[in-house]
């Protein structure tokens, strides 16, 4: 009788163990709040690509160091710039936030 009575429990423990939540109650419910929301990338202003032009002579931050350096090239839509830098054969191309114009 002991048995028949442990053994029911023991079910008892299983099944409610088993259940558990509904996957309704596991996902928190759809909200226009809860969704994530798409970003756009920062934009540069509108100030900043019209600053520089092509051959101008700036001050470039590279590796925390400001540098002399000449643009060659501007990419207004990734506001980025195609720099020459002083004493290096090769261009770089560089965030238009990391230019300073002298």
């Amino acid at each position: 009788m002991a048995t028949r009575i442990l053994c029911v429990l023991a079910l008892a423990l299983v099944i409610s163990a088993c259940e558990g939540t509904s996957p309704d109650e596991t996902k928190p419910a759809a909200s226009p709040t809860a969704q994530p929301t798409a970003t756009q990338a920062p934009s540069p202003s509108p100030a900043a690509p019209a600053a520089f032009k092509a051959g101008d002579k700036v001050k470039v931050t590279i590796n925390g160091a400001a540098v002399d350096a000449t643009i060659v090239s501007i990419d207004e839509k990734a506001a980025t710039a195609t720099v020459k830098v002083q004493g290096e054969t090769k261009e770089r191309t560089v965030n238009l936030s990391e230019i300073v114009k002298q």
